[in-house]
């Protein structure tokens, strides 16, 4: 996915680059290719759907997108800029600009229509279509941001950095309302748990920890892994966690999905060869189907796997 947004610089034999956080995106519409039950994967529906390329919006390597529904994708890049692109038009709805650095992350608010922006130049900013500058400003991290979530009814925001801080906003005031430091935790993602008052965050320290959001207090630590937890996703019925790892030459690599009521380890993703950068769940196709997880890797390649199972549907 990240060929579509930016302009590659550097290849890898055989004409490859890695696949990032650009390359995994997740959609909720029932007409979306990522609603399909794992035979339906197995069976190739998904290989026998055309790709389609896509002229760079961006001038360097895009760092983050989010999936905006119902065709909206929207990119934040190095090159420091935001873009909103339609999918089925082939040509963007939205450009902004604003940030002093690159951009870390972008995430969007589904229940109020605004995109937010994370940055190496230590903030974050609140962007709406149609208006060129930022309506609102998160300013309180010491070192680069490097994770940010909407909530669901999109009135807080949490946000996490190398700064070894995790914040909660306001949306509307821009204020701080809580923040948690621990040392050498250089977070690496954050994201909220649906339907509860939960946080899941991952960091440098190896670990995936939950936080209860009344008091922004670690309540429950995974057991640590080998490798720095690059990335976390959360079901959405709020069941289910994964986290990707860090590593080489096949050592780590894998993406863990986590059983968040029992709090166990439920299994380990592993068929990668280099760092696992990014790692979404896909919607089900009903209740009782397998778990779907998508992971995209240094290693060049982005996998389908069977959550349950471990096993690997399809790359």
């Amino acid at each position: 996915m990240g060929k579509l947004f930016s302009r590659p610089k550097h290849r890898k034999a055989q004409g490859q680059r890695p696949a990032s956080a650009a390359a995994v995106m997740q959609s909720n519409t029932s007409s979306h290719p990522s609603e399909v039950g794992a035979g339906e994967a197995r069976r190739g529906r998904l290989a026998s759907m055309p790709e389609t390329l896509i002229s760079p919006v961006h001038s360097d390597a895009v760092a983050s997108v989010a999936f905006v529904l119902p065709e909206l994708c929207l990119s934040g890049s190095k090159d420091g800029v935001i873009r909103l692109f339609d999918f089925n038009k082939q040509s963007l709805v939205g450009t902004w600009t604003g940030h002093d650095s690159a951009i870390t992350k972008v995430c969007y608010g589904s229940s109020c229509d605004r995109v937010f922006s994370a940055s190496r130049d230590k903030t974050i900013k609140l962007w709406h279509q149609g208006v060129s500058q930022f309506i609102q400003e998160f300013v309180g991290h010491s070192l680069v941001v490097s994770a940010i979530h909407i909530n669901a009814d999109s009135t807080c925001l949490c946000s996490g950095s190398r700064d070894n801080t995790v914040r909660l906003w306001d949306v509307e005031s821009g204020s701080c309302t809580r923040v948690n430091t621990i040392p050498q935790n250089l977070v690496t993602d954050v994201k909220f748990v649906p339907g509860s008052s939960l946080l899941v965050q991952t960091g440098e320290d190896k670990e995936v920890r939950i936080f209860d959001l009344r008091s922004l207090e670690p309540v429950f630590s995974f057991p640590k892994k080998q490798y720095i937890q690059m990335c976390c996703d959360v079901t959405h019925d709020g069941n289910y966690i994964c986290s990707s790892s860090n590593g080489f030459s096949g050592n780590g690599c894998e993406a863990t999905v986590w059983d968040l009521r029992a709090r166990r380890m439920l299994q380990e993703l592993r068929g990668h060869h280099e760092a696992v950068e990014a790692c979404t769940f896909l919607p089900r196709a009903g209740p009782d189907c397998s778990i779907l997880v998508a992971t995209a890797s240094r290693d060049c390649s982005v996998k389908l796997w069977d959550g349950n199972s471990g096993s690997t549907l399809m790359e």
